[in-house]
């Protein structure tokens, strides 16, 4: 009745995690806990403009799999559990939904649901993005070294953990880690058994909690200010 009575002009926000290896020093369940963590502070923000999906923790982690620990689903089988999630909640009224992703494997199946169902759905506010897109400025101001982005168990996603759950990471542990092609590739595939060693990828000896803090700040308040445009309403403007 809770959610039968909450604003149909309230946003849907999804959550999508992964259960995978972080190398030695993070916890498999890196990525869902810190889109969670993300998530649940948007919606504090504007509780009665977020209504907030659980996690769909299972994600897209096929190229992790050389790495024992990590659980993956099929490519059907997870974008299947958006459009559920969707299905669910459109015929009742709900007509404003946004997927927050956690996991770079996630990001191109989201796009592709989320495109099949804003066809199917014309009508309907239909979203996607990474909680990280909105924090590239803080990530390349904040990080000390030569990798200015957020990558896998990195300086920044070392950092986040270290800021959220300290306690699930193991500082003893922290490494270096990663391989570059060379010359230079740019549409390559890799799994990490393949580009790494231990599987991290980036400078997470040089993770802090403070750094993580303010990656973590940025993103909350980029994807707060995204989800209250798209609840309180926006129109397109010509060039």
């Amino acid at each position: 009745m809770d959610v039968d009575g909450f604003s149909r002009e309230a946003v849907v926000v999804i959550p999508t995690g992964s259960l995978e290896q972080h190398g030695p020093a993070l916890p498999l369940f890196t990525d869902s806990l810190i889109v969670t963590a993300v998530a649940e502070a948007v919606e504090a923000g504007a509780p009665a403009e977020v209504l907030l999906t659980p996690t769909l923790w299972l994600g897209a982690s096929g190229h992790h799999l050389g790495f024992c620990g990590t659980l993956s689903a099929g490519f059907d089988s997870y974008m299947g559990a958006i459009e559920s999630v969707v299905e669910s909640l459109f015929p009742h009224g709900f007509h404003k939904f946004y997927v927050l992703n956690g996991h770079g494997g996630n990001k191109e199946p989201n796009g592709v649901v989320m495109r099949t169902l804003k066809a199917r759905h014309v009508e309907a506010t239909i979203g996607h993005s990474s909680y990280y897109e909105f924090a590239k400025t803080a990530v390349e101001n904040t990080l000390e070294g030569p990798l200015k982005e957020l990558r896998h168990a990195c300086e920044a996603e070392s950092s986040l953990m270290m800021h959220l759950h300290p306690g699930l990471v193991r500082t003893d542990k922290l490494r270096d880690d990663g391989l570059l092609t060379e010359p230079p590739l740019v549409g390559v595939i890799h799994h990490f058994d393949e580009s790494t060693e231990q599987g991290s990828y980036g400078y997470a000896t040089l993770g802090t909690a403070a750094k993580g803090k303010i990656i973590f700040d940025a993103a909350v308040q980029g994807i707060a200010n995204e989800i209250a445009t798209i609840a309180n309403g926006y129109f397109l403007r010509g060039l």
